[in-house]
C-alpha cells in the first residue's frame, strides 16, 4: 500500500518522502517517481531513525505537512496461548509504537508549518476483533492506533493539525497474500462486494484525508472494507 500511496500523492503534485528497510526496492521506486520523490532507509521502530528521516525530509522539501503511518506486520497466525512474548512485542512495536514515534517526530514540523494532516493506517481488526486472525497482538495494535489517533486529534486540533485513521479490509498486497492466498481464498465469502481491493482504492481515501478537501474531518476512523463490518 505504501507504494500505491506514493504514486497517488506524486500524481497530485506532492513532494513525497518514502521510507522502508528495503533499500533497493525503495530507491528504485523513488527513481521512477522522479525529482519530487526521496527515498530514505528507515526503521520505524527507532526514534533516532525517525529523527534522521524528519531532518533529511525538511532539508529536502521544507516543513512536513502530511504524515502517513503505513508500516505494519501480521506476525504469526496463532491463538493467545500459542503466541509468544517476543512475537507479541514485535507486532506491537511495528504496528503501534511506530505510530507514536512517527507522530511525535513529525508534529514539531507541522507546528512550524501551521498546518498538518496525519493519516494512520489501522485495519478492520482495529474495529472488530476476529478470533485467531491473525493473533491478539495484531488486533491489540490496530485498536491502539485508532485510540491514539483520536487522542492526538483532540490534542492538536487547535493547532490546525488533523489526525484520522484508515481501516482497510482485504487489500491485494503481499501481506494479504501471506495471510490468505493469492486470490483471497475463503475471505471472498465474507465480502459483500465479492472481491479483494486494489491498493489504490485505499490510497484515494488516504489522499483525500491528507488534503484540504477533508478540512473538517479529524479524529475519525474510515473503513475501506467493502461492507465486511456492515454484517
Amino acid at each position: 500500500m505504501g507504494e500505491s500511496h506514493a504514486r497517488c500523492f506524486i500524481a497530485e503534485g506532492a513532494k513525497v518522502v518514502l521510507t522502508d528497510l528495503s533499500e533497493e526496492a525503495g530507491q528504485a521506486l523513488a527513481d521512477e517517481l522522479g525529482g519530487n520523490a526521496l527515498f530514505l532507509r528507515h526503521d520505524v521502530t527507532s526514534a533516532n531513525s525517525w529523527a534522521e528521516v524528519v531532518a533529511k525530509a525538511e532539508s529536502a522539501f521544507g516543513p512536513l505537512t502530511v504524515l502517513v503511518n503505513n508500516a505494519g506486520i501480521l506476525g504469526p497466525v496463532a491463538n493467545t496461548l500459542a503466541l509468544n512474548e517476543a512475537d507479541y512485542l514485535k507486532v506491537c512495536d511495528v504496528n503501534q509504537h511506530s505510530v507514536f514515534l512517527g507522530m511525535r517526530a513529525v508534529l514539531p514540523s507541522m507546528l512550524k508549518a501551521g498546518i498538518g494532516s496525519i493519516v494512520n493506517i489501522s485495519s478492520i481488526a482495529g474495529m472488530a476483533a476476529n478470533y485467531g486472525f491473525p493473533n491478539l497482538a495484531y488486533v491489540a495494535s490496530k485498536f491502539a492506533v485508532r485510540g491514539m489517533t483520536k487522542a492526538t486529534a483532540i490534542e492538536y486540533g487547535p493547532k490546525k493539525i488533523r489526525v484520522n485513521s484508515v481501516h482497510p479490509g482485504f487489500i491485494q498486497t503481499p501481506m494479504m497474500v501471506e495471510a490468505t492466498d493469492e486470490s483471497g481464498g475463503d475471505a471472498l465469502g465474507l465480502i459483500p462486494l465479492g472481491r479483494i481491493a486494489d491498493p489504490k482504492e485505499v490510497s484515494n481515501l488516504v489522499l483525500f484525508l491528507a488534503s484540504d478537501e477533508s478540512s473538517y474531518i479529524t479524529g475519525s476512523e474510515h473503513l475501506v472494507d467493502a461492507g465486511m463490518l456492515a454484517q
